[in-house]
């Protein structure tokens, strides 16, 4: 490992200034090659979105890419063929946060959370999300996603359960936080407009934050990421150097302090732009092709 690796981190996190690009390179490709903990995954190619059917092969393709860099993989929904990625990725020696994608459509709700339950059941369910930022968007009160969440527990009593949204969410909601068995705390200090030189002890900040309402559970940091290209975001800058930085400070820093981290994303995605505009195409850390973007 290059002494680049190996340098004490300093707090404020890994210093780009002066590093040529093989070398920002190379910091990514040690980093992968150790092993992350974790990748948020969705199987879409090209034209794809979600709702639109995936197949079980798009599914293989695409997990074989990423499955030497990474221990586990975080999926978002049950339905429409992502109900095949838990056990293709236990095929691949993965464990699995799956997801439920809950939203405004009462009875596709119902099939999510059925499938979970099955998908469970059979053994290929290391931690269950139930819901993704529906508080955030506003999709469901906190009555409602609490009812989900209880259901899941009383079909799933041997299952940790947790729920997936913005680190300030559970200091928010401490019912949610309460009925969770792990807090799955996304953490995104480029949606806040933090500069690429202070995200580190902003995530840093976000993560103690959600650890302080937790009751002594363990709190994962469900997703976090930077964008290599789009507009910024406040002081929120993408580029090839930020988006090496905030990788190598993000795993760096889980090392240090052993906490689980899930990387947004494996993959480019181009249907994210109508929600979050030109940046949201490029937040993998694969493109769209499946071309590794940072080694």
């Amino acid at each position: 490992m290059s002494n680049l690796y190996q340098r004490k981190m300093p707090l404020a996190g890994l210093n780009v200034d002066g590093l040529s690009v093989d070398e920002l390179r190379a910091l990514v490709r040690q980093v992968l090659d150790a092993g992350i903990h974790g990748l948020c995954f969705s199987p879409y190619v090209e034209g794809q979105g979600p709702g639109d059917p995936v197949t079980e092969a798009q599914i293989r393709e695409r997990l074989a890419i990423v499955q030497p860099f990474c221990r586990w993989i975080r999926t978002f929904s049950c339905t429409d063929g992502n109900e095949l990625i838990p056990a293709v990725a236990r095929s691949h020696g993965l464990k699995t946060l799956v997801g439920v994608w809950l939203g405004e459509d009462g009875a596709q709700n119902e099939a999510e959370l059925d499938n979970a339950i099955r998908l469970a059941r059979d053994g290929q369910v290391d931690i269950l999300g139930v819901g993704n930022e529906v508080l955030l968007r506003g999709d469901l009160v906190e009555d409602e996603l609490l009812e989900f969440i209880e259901r899941a527990r009383q079909a799933l009593p041997g299952t940790p359960i947790g729920y997936v949204d913005a680190y300030f969410k559970f200091v928010d909601h401490p019912r949610v936080t309460a009925a969770c068995d792990v807090i799955l705390a996304n953490c995104y200090p480029f949606w806040e407009g933090c500069p690429a030189e202070h995200a580190l002890l902003y995530m840093k900040e976000m993560h103690r934050r959600a650890s302080r309402v937790a009751q002594g559970k363990p709190v994962i940091v469900s997703e976090t990421g930077w964008p290599g290209i789009g507009s910024p975001t406040g002081g929120a800058v993408p580029s090839f150097e930020n988006a090496v930085r905030y990788f190598v400070n993000t795993y760096r820093w889980a090392e240090e302090d052993g906490v689980d981290v899930f990387y947004f994303s494996a993959f480019d995605e181009a249907w994210k732009v109508a929600a979050e505009g030109d940046v949201g195409a490029y937040w993998g850390l694969w493109d769209k092709d499946g071309r590794p973007k940072y080694v």
